[in-house]
């Protein structure tokens, strides 16, 4: 339990922190969290130079509104990567309905699809990122090296059972990307982080 409070004590000094606008809060903030905004924006935006856009705007947002954040509501790294995903998927649709309406290719039914898409990507990609290394570890083995459970397990140095209750879970978990539609929230984030994107 109390291994489990540290990161959230780290989240709260820097609440408060950035609250009193303590400028070297947000380079700490940036430092720890830009690659992980970044790549999140990237997924969703298939762009770098929006990506790098949505990045700045992500950590403007956490300055401008760090008592948005609530250290009770779950990890500050789940709400900074549920504003990335929503404001990358306000701004991806925000982009592709403007091209429909100058005459682009594609329909609304099609942009949906985009942005479902690429919402769940990115979920996959957070999810992925956020999984203990044992599990992630397993379904890397098994999805990149086309390894069965029983060379998975030869190569982890564990159990045939141990290495399929990895890659069973690895897998739930992905799983939960694509059943969370166009409004998902990283796991352990509560609704009202998630939202409808």
């Amino acid at each position: 339990m109390a291994k489990r409070d540290v990161p959230l004590r780290w989240d709260r000094k820097m609440q408060q922190r950035l609250a009193r606008g303590e400028a070297a809060a947000l380079g700490e903030l940036y430092d720890r969290f830009a690659s992980l905004v970044h790549g999140l924006a990237h997924r969703v935006l298939d762009d770098e130079r929006a990506a790098d856009h949505l990045t700045r705007d992500v950590f403007a947002h956490v300055w401008e509104h760090p008592d948005a954040y609530d250290p009770r509501q779950g990890p500050l790294r789940t709400w900074i990567a549920t504003l990335t995903h929503r404001f990358a998927v306000q701004r991806l649709r925000a982009t592709e309905t403007a091209a429909l309406v100058r005459g682009g290719p594609g329909t609304a039914e099609e942009l949906e699809t985009k942005v479902r898409r690429a919402s769940v990507a990115a979920r996959a990609d957070y999810i992925v990122q956020s999984m203990p290394a044992p599990l992630r570890a397993a379904l890397e083995l098994a999805y990149f090296q086309r390894r069965d459970y029983r060379q998975t397990a030869a190569d982890l140095g564990v159990t045939e059972d141990e290495a399929r209750r990895r890659l069973r879970l690895g897998l739930q978990l992905l799983a939960t990307a694509r059943d969370a539609g166009t409004a998902p929230h990283p796991p352990g984030a509560p609704p009202e982080y998630g939202g409808a994107a």
